[in-house]
């Protein structure tokens, strides 16, 4: 599954949401994000490596892949995933086999593979900056997540929860009267700043 939006849209909420209403909702939710690591690092976060397999490799390690086993892992901003590794992930993604870094050994681990990002895959793929088999074998399933300016009717409601949620952290009752008033202004001010930007 490919979650496409931009920069803020709540795809990771999603996809948390999207494993905690499926049938591997007990297995483990494991998320990676691949632009917040180094590119030699990527290999060895995702599928793990053996006990001297590279410099400072002192112990085995498993991969996010093995930890998520029976759950799903949730690969964010992977436009941003190194192009030599995407094969690997290719294979991974069509046969959940897969090697661990100074290893001959084959490993399995049956994940849900959920991926998020805000980049256009078609377009690099075009420029070979990402693979086209990787991207269909990821689409089979996309949804685009429109950005929240967009999205107007959905301002009151999540403005409603994020004050109950602080309301019942506090432990303070909210106050009717005060509430829709501050939520009829922050619908009036969030929509006029958005139509004159």
């Amino acid at each position: 599954m490919l979650l496409a939006g931009e920069s803020g849209t709540g795809k990771t909420a999603i996809a948390r949401m999207i494993h905690e209403r499926s049938a591997r909702y007990d297995g483990p939710f494991v998320a990676i994000n691949c632009a917040s690591l180094p590119q030699d690092l990527i290999d060895a976060e995702l599928f793990g490596h053996d006990r001297g397999a590279f410099t400072g490799a002192v112990e085995e390690r498993l991969g996010r892949a093995k930890f998520a086993n029976g759950g799903t892992l949730f690969l964010d901003e992977i436009g941003d995933m190194p192009l030599e590794l995407q094969p690997k992930l290719l294979t991974f993604l069509q046969d959940r086999k897969f090697y661990r870094i100074g290893s001959n050994q084959t490993r399995e681990s049956d994940v849900r593979i959920i991926a998020a990002t805000h980049r256009d895959f078609l377009a690099m793929s075009e420029k070979t900056e990402f693979r086209r088999g990787l991207y269909f074998r990821l689409a089979v399933l996309r949804l685009d997540i429109p950005a929240l300016r967009d999205r107007h009717e959905e301002v009151r409601a999540l403005s409603r929860e994020i004050l109950l949620r602080i309301c019942r952290q506090r432990n303070v009752e909210p106050i009717r009267w005060r509430w829709n008033r501050w939520l009829n202004i922050l619908g009036q001010e969030t929509f006029a700043s958005w139509k004159t930007s």
